[in-house]
């Protein structure tokens, strides 16, 4: 026998691994999946992990397996959370675009995200509740949003060097202000209907405040 076929996996042996790395890694995504719905509806002292585990295609042990304990399942629900949006803002195609046109675009696709991630708003502001305590244990958020506050850092470079923008608003400014409104209009659906009489989400009013929330922004960022 060739000793070097000693060196070379057997197929049938990759194959079998590489199909448990596929397991382990849909089981870790069905476990966030389920945790991300328990803990924003339920909380962080409210969801259970026994109640998790009844809803994922696996065991209360292998949960804990996979993430240690509950505060490590719940911090990676939120960093995921996080890593999700901070993805969508590293991919939008903003080249080629006037940085008024770019602005705009940016907070659309802020807009957008919030809109479809209910349980993102709800996760940060259980968190937000807890005083960031979990989230300020993680090693993978610090440094996640530096790639997307430096595409908005040269549209506002940009749109200085050609006169339309004030120079006294940096890029964490203008991500505050986008946030405020994107928040505010999902986390405050339900009390605002409650006193207002008006769902900030009917479909009805949806183009009406993503075109506001654009204008809000620049007619800010082009103030004099």
């Amino acid at each position: 026998m060739d000793p070097s076929s000693f060196d070379e996996p057997h197929p049938e042996a990759a194959t079998h691994t590489a199909e448990r790395v596929r397991d382990a890694d849909r089981t870790r995504a069905d476990i966030l999946d389920v945790a991300t719905t328990e803990f924003s509806e339920q909380g962080y002292a409210g969801a259970r992990v026994d109640e998790i585990a009844a809803k994922t295609r696996t065991t209360k042990r292998m949960i804990y397996y996979y993430f240690h304990s509950k505060e490590n399942l719940y911090l990676a629900a939120l960093e995921r959370a996080y890593e999700v949006i901070r993805a969508s803002e590293r991919e939008v195609d903003v080249q080629g675009l006037g940085p008024r046109e770019a602005i705009r675009r940016l907070a659309e696709l802020t807009f957008d995200h919030h809109e479809s991630h209910p349980h993102f708003i709800r996760l940060v502001t259980i968190e937000n509740i807890h005083g960031a305590k979990h989230i300020a244990k993680s090693e993978s958020l610090p440094g996640l949003a530096d790639p997307a506050l430096e595409v908005l850092s040269e549209i506002l470079r940009s749109g200085r060097a050609a006169g339309e923008f004030r120079d006294d608003v940096d890029a964490l400014d203008v991500h505050m202000m986008i946030s405020a409104f994107c928040v505010f209009r999902t986390a405050n659906r339900h009390t605002f209907k409650a006193i207002f009489d008006r769902d900030m989400l009917d479909p009805k009013h949806r183009e009406h405040y993503r075109t506001m929330l654009g204008d809000m922004v620049l007619d800010y960022l082009t103030a004099r």
